[in-house]
């Protein structure tokens, strides 16, 4: 099996235990090995540096999206394919939180299957995500847009619309955040530095624990 590219730059370069030149099991096995253990490494190091990078960042969006929820506000959280479950799970953080925490009114957009495939199929799916927040957002909520790329177009028009209604927005994004970097639609912008998916996710999985925690602990105790 060969992966179609240069030595390092295919998926041999991710998975080389998938991709032998013996059959030597011992050699397969720690491959693997290795290759875990310098995944483990490389997350480890990049949720590391998270702290020193959005720490005070992270206090100001909590507090914000906190006195959103303290006001009546809501949260509609969003984003494509892997990042849709990055969405569900920051909602469900909020919305079933353990006690005494209360449950928030956090939404996650691409649940809502009737309306994706109503609006993707009927108008174009670039709108899925603002002709639902321009039903169901109002000024003071919270918009929250997951992606990886920070490029997807459906999820800057998401913001942008969000924005438009005066709605607190905030915007995790990888790479060097993309077209959302350059975006004036986001008030609280995470960019994880990372040319990884995978590490992406992995970190903004952190982020957004954190954040929770803290709207949650801004809310026991308001500033």
């Amino acid at each position: 099996m060969t992966t179609g590219g240069e030595s390092g730059l295919g998926l041999e370069a991710l998975y080389p235990f998938l991709y032998p030149a013996r059959d030597d099991l011992d050699a397969l096995l720690a491959d693997a090995e290795s290759s875990t253990a310098e995944k483990f490494a490389e997350i480890a190091v990049l949720r590391a540096s998270l702290t020193a990078r959005f720490a005070a960042a992270l206090s100001r969006c909590a507090q914000a999206v906190a006195e959103s929820f303290a006001s009546g506000g809501r949260l509609l959280a969003f984003g494509n394919g892997g990042s849709a479950t990055d969405a569900q799970a920051f909602t469900t953080l909020l919305a079933a939180p353990p006690p005494p925490d209360r449950p928030l009114p956090a939404f996650c957009l691409p649940q809502d299957t009737a309306s994706v495939t109503a609006l993707a199929n009927d108008v174009g799916f670039e709108v899925v995500f603002s002709r639902q927040i321009a039903a169901l957002g109002r000024r003071g909520d919270v918009a929250a847009g997951f992606s990886t790329s920070g490029g997807s177009a459906n999820l800057l028009r998401g913001l942008e619309e969000a924005a438009g209604l005066g709605m607190v927005t905030v915007g995790f994004a990888g790479y060097d955040g993309g077209p959302m970097a350059g975006s004036g639609a986001v008030d609280h912008l995470f960019v994880v530095p990372s040319a990884s998916v995978h590490r992406i996710q992995e970190a903004q999985t952190t982020l957004y624990h954190v954040l929770g925690e803290l709207v949650m602990a801004d809310l026991r105790d308001p500033r």
